[in-house]
């Protein structure tokens, strides 16, 4: 009789261990609600959504442990109140060593083809190696030595068999749990989405900006097209005649990707000064006179940019777009309806 008790109290033991998948693990789908006007976002199949996944992914994100020092974030240089972005030029990573771009905003990049202003990824699973081992932001040497401070933790550890099933943390799963979480960052409530819903009216300058934005009297729309106000593709848009970043071509090596960058959204563009992949424009009236002037020549300019002094492929006789104060500031009216304060202020995002 003793012998069938200790067997019973064993076995029941056994099937209470947390590690035991028919017990604890039992993950929560997670359903990514599409906005009006959006597509239907695209979910990798082996990376269904979990809310588990998401918890774990935020946690990732907004914790210091994914640092060789434990000293910075994901989220130290994309802030939330800069729509995820930083409102600094180049970002400080660890040791405070400078970067050389400026910190992309993290908004709906579920719907996004490339990653990087050179689209040196295509997976959003996948783009977190980059700032992980890059020596002038998180500093890692290797995946075994954040596997090894994630796996340190019991926390993580309990966290990970909850999100992914598993008694051992890998890589796959930090760049998955990470992945989730930033697919939830999705920004479809500015003024310009609820005018698209007829829930609000444009003001006549708003309007008159939208005419000039989707016509070729801006000719903003030709890259910055969408309900994502971005075309998922590369452009030289005339910033220099000498690149000192080569762009695109520092992935692909070739000759004609020279100074080309991967197209910003233009969604919550009001928070994410300063602008282009340098930072190098303070204000979006700064932008607004970059394209109105038509840009600077160079080999490798994109055709769009018809309005450059001396493109071959340009309007003869035109330099710019000329427009008045009045369209610019218009325009600029326009763009602030791409807004979203809902998004910037949504505690869900907040660790």
């Amino acid at each position: 009789m003793n012998s069938y008790r200790v067997i019973v109290i064993v076995f029941f033991l056994f099937s209470c261990n947390p590690n035991d998948p028919q017990v604890n693990y039992n993950p929560t789908p997670y359903e990514i609600i599409t906005p009006y006007a959006f597509p239907d976002m695209i979910i990798p199949l082996d990376n269904p959504m979990t809310y588990e996944g998401v918890f774990l992914g935020k946690k990732l994100f907004y914790d210091n442990i994914l640092s060789s020092d434990n000293s910075i974030s994901c989220s130290s240089c994309h802030i939330q109140n800069s729509s995820f972005s930083d409102p600094n030029q180049y970002s400080l990573g660890v040791n405070s060593q400078i970067g050389i771009r400026h910190s992309s905003a993290l908004i709906n990049l579920g719907y996004n083809d490339f990653f990087h202003w050179d689209g040196s990824t295509s997976s959003l699973e996948e783009q977190i190696s980059r700032p992980l081992f890059t020596h002038f932001e998180m500093n890692n040497v290797d995946w075994c030595e954040i596997i090894n401070r994630l796996s340190y933790d019991q926390e993580y550890v309990d966290l990970f068999y909850e999100a992914f099933g598993v008694n051992e943390i890998d890589s796959n799963q930090v760049k998955k749990a990470i992945a989730q979480f930033e697919r939830t960052l999705i920004s479809s409530d500015s003024r310009y989405d609820k005018w698209l819903r007829g829930e609000v009216l444009f003001t006549d300058e708003e309007l008159d900006g939208l005419n000039i934005f989707f016509t070729e009297r801006g000719d903003c729309f030709h890259c910055h097209g969408g309900i994502n106000f971005m075309d998922n593709t590369f452009h030289n848009n005339g910033l220099d005649e000498v690149f000192s970043d080569l762009g695109l071509y520092e992935v692909t090596s070739d000759p004609l990707d020279q100074g080309l960058f991967k197209t910003p959204t233009l969604r919550n563009i009001e928070y994410t000064a300063p602008y282009m992949h340098d930072g190098r424009f303070s204000s979006i009236d700064e932008v607004i006179d970059h394209y109105n002037s038509g840009g600077v020549y160079s080999s490798t300019i994109d055709p769009l940019m018809k309005y450059v002094n001396s493109n071959p492929f340009g309007i003869p006789g035109l330099t710019g777009l000329v427009l008045t104060e009045q369209e610019k500031n218009n325009l600029k009216a326009f763009l602030l309806t791409l807004s979203d304060e809902v998004f910037i202020q949504n505690n869900y995002f907040q660790p």
